[in-house]
């Protein structure tokens, strides 16, 4: 990031707009979306990128870009019960 000279959501921002225009896989947008959320990046922030380059990537591939950011962020809600049980089952 420090070799961009981007400011950070700056940063977070064009790699997610980078993920939707190249279709990447969901675990893609785990980290990323996930990293953005981390670092106080609202959703709604991340909803604009997509509406912003929406005329550049076309409809399709911000629908496919949102459905596999729900599911990233289905996954990594499942894990974070996955080791909340784990953890009650260690106690």
């Amino acid at each position: 990031m420090k070799r961009s000279g981007l400011p950070e959501e700056t940063y977070l921002l064009v790699r997610i707009a980078a993920l939707v225009a190249m279709d990447a896989a969901p675990v893609s947008y785990l980290m990323n979306v996930g990293t953005a959320l981390e670092a106080g990046i609202p959703m709604e922030t991340l909803q604009g990128t997509l509406i912003a380059i929406a005329p550049v990537v076309g409809s399709a591939r911000i629908m496919s870009a949102a459905s596999k950011m729900v599911r990233a962020l289905a996954m990594a809600e499942e894990e974070d019960e996955q080791e909340e049980e784990d953890e009650l089952n260690d106690l």
